[in-house]
């Protein structure tokens, strides 16, 4: 593993995450982190790089607003048990996953398949990557955020009209190329069940479950 052990591997991903998403630096707490996120279904963010039944009773019993999120490393399974009324689980399954950069692919550059246009840019510490068909339609994306010798992953997609091309090889590659460019040898990235099996392909390992939650409107309220 690139990283010493999983809290700091969850605390790459904690401020690489909302170096990508344009959200506020994350604030330190006793048990973890918070973002303050802004977006109406998504205003807050807290990260618990280890959680127990009580510290997540808290502060979901604290959290009564809608649209604030949490993030832990247990299974869906367990958090459900910990929420309190009001909250539920949001996202689906996903994984926390790490690799070495310029272990994560192969020395030469990836081709890009016939039919298809590939474009690199890089604005604030995050690169963009964007797969386009030769009509101009979207095909696949993914950015990724470099904070000193770590880098985070995020929002990799295909278009289902696209998948099973490479096309998702080639947006990682070309991330993983970028992020070691800038200098950063660790990368680390939350997994969907889909996306895992991509990433252990190119070398990532999963460190552990990673769950969200949300608190969503009140019923009377809805």
């Amino acid at each position: 593993m690139p990283f010493g052990n999983t809290t700091e591997a969850v605390r790459a991903w904690t401020h690489g995450w909302a170096a990508s998403r344009g959200a506020a630096e994350p604030a330190p707490r006793p048990w973890g982190f918070t973002i303050d996120v802004g977006l109406s279904g998504h205003v807050e963010r807290h990260v618990l790089p280890t959680a127990d039944e009580a510290t997540v009773r808290k502060i979901t019993e604290n959290a009564t607003a809608p649209g604030v999120w949490l993030k832990t490393l247990v299974s869906p399974e367990t958090l459900a048990t910990w929420l309190a009324p009001g909250w539920s689980l949001a996202g689906g399954p996903g994984f926390l996953m790490s690799a070495a950069l310029r272990a994560a692919h192969a020395e030469a550059p990836a081709a890009t398949p016939d039919g298809y246009r590939l474009r690199t840019w890089t604005r604030a510490g995050v690169t963009r990557v964007l797969v386009r068909g030769t009509d101009g339609a979207f095909a696949a994306r993914g950015q990724i955020a470099v904070t000193g010798p770590t880098a985070v992953v995020d929002q990799v997609e295909t278009d289902p009209a696209h998948r099973r091309r490479g096309l998702g090889r080639l947006v990682m590659r070309a991330l993983a190329d970028a992020a070691a460019g800038q200098g950063a040898t660790a990368g680390v990235l939350g997994a969907t069940p889909e996306g895992r099996a991509l990433y252990e392909a190119m070398g990532w390992r999963v460190l552990a479950p990673l769950t969200g939650a949300m608190r969503g409107p009140d019923l009377a309220d809805a």
